[in-house]
C-alpha cells in the first residue's frame, strides 16, 4: 500500500498562486515573529512554573511565571486572528490563495492551530485556579486543567511551526516555489534561510516543550531504569525526526536539539540566580533560590546520527529519494522500513550510551555546581544519602525493556517520518 513517503515529488499539490509572487522581504512577517516570541515566552513561563512550584509552593495566580505562560499564549492567540482578519478582508489574492478558509475566514493553516491554542490556554486557567482550590497542591505535573493547558500550549506551538515551515517552503529555492519538496541547502537565499532557522527554532521549543511534559521522570537518579528509556524512545523520536525531514537546514536535527538544549539550559542556569523562599508548609528543604531544572537530556547524540541516515535516505536510491521511473512501489516501502530501523536503533542506542553514563557523572561530586545544578532539591525533599543513589522506578532495565525501547524508537521514527514528509509539503 502506498504511504505518504512514497508518492513522488510531482504528485504534491500546487500552490493555488505561484508563491514566488509574495515578496522574500516580507517572508519574516509581524505575525510569524509575534507568534514564535509567544511560544518562547511560553515555553519559558512553563519552566519558571515548575522552578517557583518546587522553590516556593502554590502561589497567587498571578505570579511572573504564571503571566509569561498566559501572555504568551495570549500573544500566539491574537497575532493569528488578526492575521486571520487582515487575510480576510485586505489580503491580496496571493495571500488569500495561501490561506485555508474556515466560517468565512481564511488565514494560515498555523495561525487557525494557534487560535485554538489560545483558547484552550485561557479557557484552563480558571479551572487550574478553581482545582487548586478544591483539591490543593499538585502531587504531580499531570492534572486535568493542566491537561488542557498542555493541549493549549501544544497548539500553540504547532501553530508557529506551521506558520514558518509553510514560509520556509514558499521560499525554499525553485523546487520549492514550482510546488515540490526542495533538498536541504539547495539556493535558500538569505529570506529561506532566515525562515529555515526560524522553523528549526519553533522545533527546538517544540522538543523543550515534551521533554518538560516528563520532566518529574528525567531525574538522573532514574536513567538506569526502564521507563526513563522507554519515555525517550517513545517521545523524541517523534520530534527530531519528523522536524528535521521538513527541515532545509544542512544539519537539522542537530540543530533542533541544539536550541532545545540551549534553551534547557538557559533555564538551569538564569532561575537560580534569584532568591526565593517557600511559603507552603511543610517545608523539608529550606531553599534560598528558584531550584533549577534537571540538566537536558544529550539528545544532541543520537540527532547527529539521524541527520547523518536521513541525508543518506534522501541521495539517488535512497529511501526518501524520489523514485526512479518504473520503480515498483514495494521496494521503495521496502527501503522506508529498513530506514525506520535505522533511526529507531541509532537512537535507542546513542540515547542508552549517552544517558547510562552522564547520569553517573550527574550523580558524581564533578557535577554538584552550578553548570551541571546537581544536587539541587524541592523544598519537599527531604535530604538524605538517597541523593546519590539510582532509584528504581518501574522495571529495571534488562532485555526486556532494551526491546521495548528498540520497538518504540522505531515506531516514533516511522511516524516522524511521516510526519516530517506532510510538513515538508505545506505551504499555507
Amino acid at each position: 500500500m502506498e504511504t505518504i513517503l512514497d508518492r513522488p515529488a510531482s504528485d504534491a499539490a500546487p500552490a493555488p498562486v505561484d508563491a514566488a509572487s509574495v515578496p522574500l522581504g516580507a517572508a519574516v512577517s509581524g505575525h510569524l515573529a509575534a507568534a514564535v516570541l509567544g511560544t518562547t515566552a511560553v515555553v519559558a513561563g512553563l519552566l519558571w512554573d515548575i522552578s517557583w512550584h518546587a522553590s516556593i509552593g502554590r502561589d497567587t495566580f498571578w505570579t511572573p511565571a504564571h503571566l509569561a505562560i498566559y501572555l504568551g499564549g495570549l500573544l500566539c492567540g491574537l497575532s493569528a486572528g488578526w492575521l486571520a482578519l487582515s487575510t480576510t478582508f485586505a489580503g491580496t489574492a496571493a495571500e488569500r490563495g495561501m490561506a485555508v478558509g474556515f466560517w468565512g475566514f481564511r488565514a494560515p493553516l498555523g495561525a487557525w492551530v494557534a487560535i485554538w491554542g489560545s483558547i484552550a490556554m485561557l479557557t484552563s486557567a480558571p479551572f487550574d485556579n478553581w482545582w487548586h482550590d478544591a483539591y490543593g497542591l499538585d502531587v504531580k505535573i499531570i492534572s486535568p486543567p493542566h491537561l488542557l493547558l498542555a493541549a493549549g500550549v501544544l497548539a500553540t506551538q504547532l501553530g508557529a511551526m506551521l506558520q514558518a515551515v509553510a514560509a520556509q517552503n514558499r521560499h525554499g529555492g525553485p523546487r520549492a516555489r514550482a510546488g515540490q519538496p526542495a533538498r536541504p541547502g539547495e539556493g535558500l537565499g538569505e529570506a529561506g534561510s532566515r525562515l529555515a532557522w526560524i522553523y528549526a527554532f519553533t522545533g527546538g521549543l517544540l522538543l523543550a516543550l515534551v521533554s518538560t511534559m516528563f520532566l518529574e521522570y528525567n531525574e538522573p537518579n532514574k536513567q538506569h531504569g526502564a521507563l526513563f528509556y522507554e519515555i525517550c524512545c517513545a517521545a523524541y523520536p517523534l520530534v527530531l525526526v519528523g522536524v528535521a525531514r521538513g527541515s532545509r537546514l544542512r544539519w537539522p536535527a542537530t540543530t533542533v536539539a541544539g536550541i532545545f538544549m540551549a534553551v534547557r539550559l538557559a533555564m538551569t542556569w538564569l532561575l537560580p540566580l534569584f532568591p526565593a523562599t517557600p511559603r507552603l508548609a511543610p517545608i523539608y528543604n529550606p531553599v534560598r533560590h528558584l531550584w533549577p531544572p534537571f540538566f537536558p537530556e544529550l539528545l544532541i547524540v543520537p540527532a547527529v546520527a539521524i541527520d547523518l541516515l536521513l541525508r543518506r535516505a534522501g541521495r539517488p536510491g535512497g529511501a526518501l529519494a524520489p523514485p526512479a521511473d518504473g520503480e515498483r512501489p514495494d521496494g521503495r516501502t521496502a527501503l522506508v522500513l529498513v530506514l525506520t530501523l535505522e533511526l529507531g536503533a541509532a537512537f535507542f542506542a546513542l540515547v542508552l550510551a549517552a544517558q547510562w553514563s552522564f547520569s553517573e557523572v550527574l550523580l558524581s561530586p564533578y557535577a554538584r555546581n552550578w553548570f551541571f545544578a546537581a544536587d539541587q532539591w524541592t523544598y519537599r525533599a527531604h535530604p538524605g544519602a538517597w541523593r546519590y543513589r539510582y532509584w528504581l522506578v518501574g522495571d529495571a532495565f534488562g532485555p526486556r525493556a532494551a526491546v521495548l525501547s528498540l520497538l518504540l524508537a522505531a515506531a516514533s521514527s516511522r511516524l516522524g517520518l511521516a510526519w516530517g514528509g506532510w510538513l515538508s509539503r505545506v505551504r499555507r
